[in-house]
């Protein structure tokens, strides 16, 4: 007899451009500078949430300082511990990765092993038990998580195409099987990186793997899709045509209206309809000037999502282990009061 889907207290979905948790608009009724932040998903890039490195050359690299070793059970225990706290700051989503994001921030090599995808494209079950207690929080606490499946210098691990749809399809499967309805599916982050071995990755093909996805089901449910694009870059027509809502990036725009006219661009592609535009990562901060690609996202009604990369040091940032997930620098704390003032929490 198969296992009950379990019950679930949080439902993100869409209506038109706006987000909605438990049928409500996010934000209900806020607006900041006379900017309409109600239906926008503010969000912060946390994709090392279940980290762990399969390359014992290179998993020392991430040793905390005071135990002189990496712990990936440390890793999840501090980001749950730390998500109440970005929540009552005003933050609805965070998006974590099953093959995590480059330790180091920006990397030409990626010789670790940090993926939660087998190369035959089966799940490893270490990883996605710890996926499953952060999306558990994150549904406990009225959070909606960007799950993303692929990270270029890491998708040349899985063996062939045959397994990448397989791993699309596996844990598709094991997020409808868990009964997630706070889940929205990135398939893979930047699509036109040209580091992506594998086409089905790329921009002219990954509309297969978003329609993949969609397609499944289960007790008449389905996910959420989209999948990102790079820095500057505004997405291609297949996409914005398959994708439930869309993602772009800010990493490398450093003049806030070019953030701006991204948005107005991406709502000019051919098979736009209304539907969300959200940032899910830009490493450009500025929170106590007057123009910065947060308040630039948000004068063109989209989300926005906070990268810091940081360093390897336990103090700064949120993508390079070993992370501290708390608000452990004066930029965190920038972003967070911005986002506190903004939503009014």
């Amino acid at each position: 007899m198969a296992a009950a889907t379990p019950k679930r207290r949080t439902a993100v979905s869409i209506q038109g451009d706006m987000f909605r948790i438990n049928g409500r608009p996010t934000y209900a009724g806020r607006k900041w500078k006379g900017h309409k932040i109600e239906g926008l998903l503010l969000n912060s890039r946390m994709v090392q949430g279940i980290f762990d490195d399969l390359n014992p050359e290179t998993a020392v690299r991430w040793a905390y300082p005071d135990t002189k070793k990496w712990d990936a059970e440390r890793n999840v225990r501090e980001f749950l511990a730390a998500m109440p706290l970005w929540k009552k700051h005003g933050l609805l989503a965070f998006t974590v990765n099953l093959q995590g994001g480059s330790p180091e921030g920006y990397s030409k090599g990626q010789p670790w092993e940090t993926g939660a995808i087998a190369p035959d494209g089966s799940l490893r079950a270490a990883f996605m038990g710890r996926l499953e207690r952060i999306l558990n929080r994150a549904d406990e606490l009225g959070m909606a998580a960007i799950v993303g499946y692929y990270y270029f210098g890491q998708d040349q691990r899985v063996t062939d195409e045959a397994a990448v749809k397989r791993s699309v399809v596996n844990a598709t499967q094991w997020l409808l099987d868990k009964g997630y309805t706070n889940v929205l599916v990135e398939i893979d982050n930047e699509c036109n990186v040209k580091a992506f071995d594998h086409p089905i990755l790329m921009p002219e093909r990954v509309h297969e793997l978003i329609e993949m996805a969609k397609a499944m089901t289960k007790d008449g449910r389905r996910l959420l899709v989209g999948t990102s694009y790079g820095g500057g870059a505004v997405p291609l027509e297949n996409v914005v045509t398959s994708s439930d809502f869309i993602l772009i990036h800010g990493n490398g725009v450093k003049d806030p209206k070019r953030i701006s006219e991204m948005v107005r661009q991406t709502r000019q592609v051919k098979g736009y309809r209304p539907m969300p535009i959200l940032f899910n990562e830009d490493d450009h901060f500025d929170f106590d000037q007057p123009r910065n690609n947060f308040a630039a996202a948000l004068s063109e009604y989209c989300g926005w999502g906070y990268f810091d990369p940081g360093k390897s040091d336990y103090a700064d940032g949120y993508q390079c282990p070993p992370v501290n997930w708390g608000l452990s620098t004066e930029r965190k704390k920038a972003f967070f009061g911005l986002l506190k003032e903004v939503t009014g929490v």
